[in-house]
Parts: C-alpha cells; structure tokens; sequence
C-alpha cells in the first residue's frame, strides 16, 4: 500500500512539473509563434533540454501535448457556440465567430500549430511542429460532423453527407480564416456574415431530426 501510496504522489508530481514546462512552452509560443524553439522554452522553465525531453519524449511530443491543449480548448468553445439557445443561424455565425475569434486572439498560437515552415523551427532531426499537428483540422472535421448528424436530419445518407460537410465547413473556415488573419480585408463580423450566406443554402433548408436536439 506504502509503495502504490509512493508511486501515485509521484505520478501526481510529475504530471503537475509537465504541466508547468507546458505553461512555459505555451509562453514561449504565444511570444514567438513558429520560430518557438526547445532551447526558449527551457529557458523559459529555468531547465536543461534533456529534461524536456524526459518530459514530453522528443521535440515531437512537446509540440504534440500544445497542440492537444489548444485543439481542447477550441473544441469546448465550439461546442458552446453550437449548443447556445438561439435559432440555427445564429448558432451557425456564433461558431464560426468562436473560431476566427480563437486565431484572432492568438495568433502566434495558430502560426506556430498552422505555419511552423515560417519560422523554420526544426530540430537537430528536421522535425516541424507541422508534422505533429496536422490533424488538428481533421479531428475539428469529424468533431463538427458528429453535431451535424445528431442535430440536422439530411436523409438516409446522412452519415456519409455529414461527414463531407463537417470537413468541408472546418477547410472552409481554416482557409477563409487563414486569409483573413493575413489581409484582414475586412472586419471579423462581416467574414463571418459573409461565411454563413455561403452556408445558407441546403443547410438552412433540412428539416430537425424529430425528438432530437436542434440544431
């Protein structure tokens, strides 16, 4: 019992010191965006590279555990948008406001998950942020596809099409919203009007799925 009482205080102490070089990392990244690297990052912890590396494996993990922590929080600010008490919509411009509102807010944040190439962070073994955090927009795709599905009856294909349009809305975003943070050819509100006329097609026209949410 001593030594599974020992054992987990030490678990508890070490995710607590990788939660903190992942609050010094994120930092260090909200500061450099892409050109963040593993030697201002430990200094920014008052540590030694190897340590990072006990931590988080590779330069790979570390970079993987950031992107987790900012895909989760996105993901739950989604959720809320898709899940207010308004009209569809209005749910519709509230999430797509969420996200260029998130990237807005952070930019660093999204160039260092988005364009690591920019900065040509690499380690002594080529390896990018970019090859660890590719599947962001995928798993945002399959995230948007299962409301889709449970919330908007589109027939016997449902699944399928749902699917399609959760990937095609989550690249549309990422691309209308990667241009925008670039050029900001015009303000935050009228991308997202804009973005959701060019939704307002089928969509607007589906009918609720009977006994389930709306969406």
């Amino acid at each position: 019992m001593e030594t599974t009482s020992q054992d987990g205080q030490r678990g508890g102490a070490s995710a607590r010191r990788r939660e903190e070089l992942l609050e010094a990392a994120n930092r260090v990244v909200m500061r450099e965006g892409p050109e963040a690297s593993m030697n201002a990052i430990a200094a920014e912890a008052g540590i030694t590279k190897p340590i990072l590396y006990r931590h988080f494996g590779d330069k790979g993990g570390l970079y993987r555990a950031l992107a987790v922590r900012h895909t989760d929080a996105l993901l739950d600010s989604l959720r809320a948008a898709l899940d207010a008490p308004a009209d569809r919509r209005e749910r519709v411009e509230s999430t797509l406001d969420t996200y260029l509102a998130a990237i807005e807010a952070r930019p660093q944040v999204y160039r260092f998950l988005m364009h690591p190439a920019e900065g040509g962070a690499r380690d002594e073994q080529g390896v990018t942020a970019g090859q660890h955090t590719a599947p962001l927009l995928r798993r945002l795709g399959e995230e948007l596809a299962k409301v889709i599905d449970d919330r908007v009856d589109l027939g016997p294909d449902s699944a399928e099409l749902a699917r399609v349009w959760g990937h095609g809305i989550v690249g549309m975003m990422h691309a209308a919203g990667d241009w925008w943070l670039a050029d900001r050819p015009c303000s935050r509100q009228q991308l997202v009007r804009h973005l959701a006329d060019l939704l307002w097609g089928r969509l607007a026209a589906a009918g609720d799925r009977l006994g389930g949410p709306r969406f």
